[in-house]
């Protein structure tokens, strides 16, 4: 098929514009969290991903203006915890800045003493790895110690943002090719 050789319309790049070209992406919704001198910390986060399998690492970034962060660096350790699609509201807390995130929110210490959200898909107990300055934001990489699933059972469904609004998977097909061909699964 030959290309097509009408030039591509371009849109200048601002902040706003560049904000909403990437809410077309769908992200998954997490809460990262940590505890300084017996105080629970956390903040919602989508800008996650895997980094390594050996060793294991993961990576999320942050605003360098984030409140939550420094006292996060101090402790040396975070969990990640995956917000499950029933889990909306507590995103929603977390994604404030100053309010009283922890008192509705049920959780335990993992090992590391990082706090655990009740019923997240999963979570992912780390060790500050790394830290990398980017723009307005720091990239932080986390050696993964432990993880674990809190009780949401193999049914649940991830948390996620796609332009501006919560959701959740809804399945198109379930292709196992080298077993069978693909078939929707409505």
């Amino acid at each position: 098929m030959p290309a097509n050789t009408e030039a591509i319309h371009t849109t200048a790049i601002n902040s706003q514009r560049f904000r909403q070209a990437l809410g077309h992406f769908a992200s998954g919704i997490m809460v990262i969290t940590s505890q300084l001198e017996g105080e629970p910390i956390g903040f919602t986060c989508s800008a996650f991903y895997s980094v390594s399998m050996n060793p294991p690492l993961v990576s999320f970034s942050v605003k360098s203006s984030s409140y939550s962060y420094p006292l996060i660096r101090q402790a040396g350790r975070f969990a990640v915890n995956i917000l499950s699609a029933d889990q909306a509201d507590v995103s929603r807390l977390f994604a404030q800045q100053g309010a009283d995130k922890w008192s509705a929110v049920k959780w335990q210490a993992s090992s590391l003493g990082n706090p655990v959200i009740a019923d997240c898909l999963l979570w992912l107990d780390c060790a500050i790895h790394a830290e990398h300055a980017a723009g307005d934001h720091l990239i932080v990489i986390g050696e993964v110690k432990a993880l674990g699933s809190s009780g949401s059972g193999a049914a649940a469904q991830p948390l996620l943002y796609f332009q501006g609004r919560y959701g959740q998977l809804t399945p198109l097909a379930v292709c196992h090719e080298e077993i069978m061909p693909c078939r929707s699964t409505a």
